[in-house]
Order: structure tokens, then C-alpha cells, then sequence
């Protein structure tokens, strides 16, 4: 997906394509993830759709519950949920930072490179 150490560095213009492209993909991400709690959460805790986003939200936020977890079934998804928003997290931050990384790391061998010859 990234060029090589021993290519040039991307012009501006095809570095912020590939930053808009995670950016993008950060952003399908959190939907995805979003949506599967608010599922879980209106199927297994019969919350309405927008107390579920609101459960959702803040779970994915690392913030915690809103509403009381009444059953077997929604105690069970809301800590599954709760791992993998954890990891989703993490994941996300790691897409939108992967071009930014690798920007800054290959301008660095560039300037190694430079100095070897």
C-alpha cells in the first residue's frame, strides 16, 4: 500500500488521497461498529433506536453505559461489545495515523539515503 524506503516521497497532492482514503476508512469503521451495538442493543435490551446509539456512542467513546443492563443476554453483548470497541479504538487510530507514520519515517531514509552517497 506504501511506497518503499527507496522510492521517492508521495507529492502532497497523492499523500492527502491516501490520508483522505484512511480517513474514509476510519470513518466506515466507526459506523460499522456503531451500528452493531446499537443492534445489540435494541435486540437484546429492547432500548429504542436512539437509546441504543446513545448506549453505543458511549461505550465506543470508552465512556460507559447510559442505561441499566437489565438481561443475561445484553450483560453478555455489553462486555463483548465493550472488548471490542476497546480494539476497534486502537484499530481506527491506527488507520488514520498509518500515512501520517509512514510520511515521517520515509523522510527520514530519504535523508539517510542523501547522506550515504
Amino acid at each position: 500500500m506504501f511506497e518503499s524506503r527507496k522510492k521517492p516521497l508521495l507529492p502532497r497532492r497523492a499523500f492527502y488521497v491516501r490520508v483522505a482514503r484512511s480517513l474514509t476508512l476510519a470513518l466506515v469503521m466507526v459506523l460499522v461498529s456503531l451500528s452493531i451495538g446499537m443492534a445489540g442493543y435494541h435486540f437484546f435490551e429492547k432500548l429504542s433506536w436512539l437509546d441504543a446509539f446513545l448506549n453505543a456512542a458511549m461505550i465506543l467513546a470508552g465512556m460507559g453505559p447510559v442505561a441499566a443492563i437489565q438481561t443475561t443476554g445484553g450483560k453478555l453483548f455489553a462486555g463483548c461489545y465493550a472488548l471490542f470497541s476497546g480494539l476497534a479504538l486502537l484499530t481506527t487510530l491506527a488507520v488514520v495515523s498509518a500515512p501520517l507514520f509512514h510520511r515521517f519515517l520515509h523522510g527520514f531514509h530519504l535523508d539517510t539515503d542523501s547522506h550515504e552517497r
